[in-house]
């Protein structure tokens, strides 16, 4: 809040005539995504399914949201991996005489989904130091062995798939319990 305030001053004592009009806007925008995500959170609340994927690492209101509303209970996909193929969060592969190369990921699927997943586990990796659990130790060996930016997709394919089977499952997610990410 105090961030807001003070843009708010700049704009005032800077451009009080030209950004007037436009800080009212910004304003009114501002106060209706809080009251989106405040209906966001009473719905997480309300929902089983929402409550079990609010576990998962990385998910949060806007992501459990954006999953449910994809992929309903995710029952059109027979296993977490084809969920995180459909949503393009694997690798490409060209495979020619018996070796096989993998490249970039396919970028299939919803682009928003997508990138939320990836966001969720861009947060998740920011504290992956402090993390002491297998999830942790798998993201920091991860980082050594193929960077940051590869660790992070890698991390949303995990996390698809978790969500995935949480969602069909309707069961929390339990850290150490290896039979989630199927």
């Amino acid at each position: 809040m105090v961030i807001k305030e003070l843009f708010i001053k700049v704009i005032e004592d800077t451009h009080p005539i030209m950004l007037r009009g436009c800080l009212s806007e910004l304003l009114a925008l501002d106060g209706k995504i809080a009251a989106l995500e405040q209906q966001l959170r009473e719905l997480c609340k309300a929902l089983p399914a929402y409550q079990a994927l609010l576990t998962v690492p990385g998910f949060g209101p806007i992501i459990a949201a954006a999953l449910v509303s994809e992929i309903g209970r995710g029952e059109q996909f027979a296993n977490g991996r084809q969920f995180a193929a459909w949503n393009g969060l694997v690798p490409r592969q060209h495979s020619s005489g018996g070796k096989s190369v993998l490249m970039g990921i396919t970028k299939n699927g919803g682009r928003e989904l997508r990138t939320l997943l990836i966001h969720g586990a861009r947060a998740v990796l920011r504290f992956a130091q402090r993390r002491h659990d297998a999830l942790g130790h798998w993201l920091r060996g991860l980082i050594e062995r193929r960077g940051k930016h590869k660790a992070v997709v890698a991390l949303a394919n995990k996390l698809a798939r978790i969500g995935w089977k949480v969602l069909r499952d309707e069961t929390p997610f339990i850290a150490g319990k290896s039979n989630l990410a199927a």
